[in-house]
């Protein structure tokens, strides 16, 4: 136990960076993070780097700038740089300024990060909007590409929905990630596979048959699952969370960059600002029924 008499910056960095990598996954579990991290150096060893790298800038960013300790070690401020991280090592080749590039984005997802837990209250939670703004910026500095071909297989469909999380692609990143996800929510974990599922159903019926066995129609469903099942909520908001995930995915598919898990984030903030006004509504209510 930490005292206030006891000053350490970072009382378990290796925790700490384990940490961020399973708060990409809205979950506080090292072994979690431990798995994830595995997931990319074994299908995407050429990412790890970017991975580490910007998980650790925001950490010393946010060590620096004197975030709150917890914080700090339960990898709040890691996870947004770990994405960024990933993101930039996979779609700008490599060259002297990129390792730079990548610390001064996940030093600046910390602050982005910081900032939005300060302003954006119980309604506008900042998940992964630091990633999300800071990887469309990165995305306007290359042309986009076209999705490889792969086989049209349920069950790898359904990892990669996973996997895709983390920008990975493979089956077996996904299923390491779910395997590190049951170590640390085995609920959570559960429904994080549904909402991949549903969401390569759904795109299936809506003729992205590509789309589907690519995964890019289950991670935002999977996050917005993982959201809202993290703590045992009922079933109905966990698909609910879902369904608005996946109908929000189409509307960003139509920007000229990737949307990201943007799809994700506003999903969840429609849900909380939803479940806000039906508690206004319920208080409004009260002295009328008992009048």
């Amino acid at each position: 136990m930490y005292t206030k008499n006891f000053i350490n910056p970072c009382p378990d960095w290796a925790t700490a960076l384990l940490n961020g990598f399973s708060q990409v996954l809205l979950l506080r579990n090292p072994l979690c993070g431990l798995c994830c991290l595995l997931a990319i150096l074994l299908t995407a060893p050429n990412l790890v780097g970017g991975a580490l790298l910007g998980a650790l800038a925001g950490l010393l960013t946010a060590q620096r700038r004197g975030y709150e300790r917890a914080d700090r070690q339960a990898g709040l401020y890691c996870y947004n740089g770990v994405l960024i991280g990933i993101l930039i090592s996979a779609v700008l080749p490599w060259s002297a300024i990129l390792p730079p590039l990548i610390i001064a984005a996940g030093g600046l997802s910390s602050m982005l990060t910081h900032q939005w837990r300060k302003r954006g209250g119980k309604l506008l939670i900042a998940y992964t909007a630091p990633f999300v703004l800071l990887g469309w910026a990165t995305l306007l500095l290359v042309e986009p590409s076209a999705n490889g071909l792969v086989d049209a297989d349920p069950v790898y469909a359904l990892l990669r929905g996973v996997g895709q999380v983390f920008l990975l692609d493979k089956p077996m990143a996904g299923l390491l990630i779910v395997i590190g996800m049951y170590f640390a929510n085995p609920y959570a974990a559960t429904w994080a596979v549904i909402g991949s599922a549903i969401g390569g159903g759904v795109a299936l019926l809506a003729g992205d048959a590509q789309g589907a066995w690519l995964g890019l129609y289950g991670f935002n469903a999977a996050l917005a699952a993982l959201a809202f099942s993290r703590q045992g909520e009922k079933p109905w908001v966990s698909l609910l969370a879902i369904a608005c995930a996946l109908m929000l995915t189409p509307l960003f598919n139509l920007l000229p960059i990737a949307g990201l898990t943007a799809p994700f984030v506003v999903a969840c903030w429609l849900m909380h600002l939803g479940g806000h006004l039906a508690q206004f509504n319920q208080r409004r209510n009260a002295p009328r029924l008992h009048s």
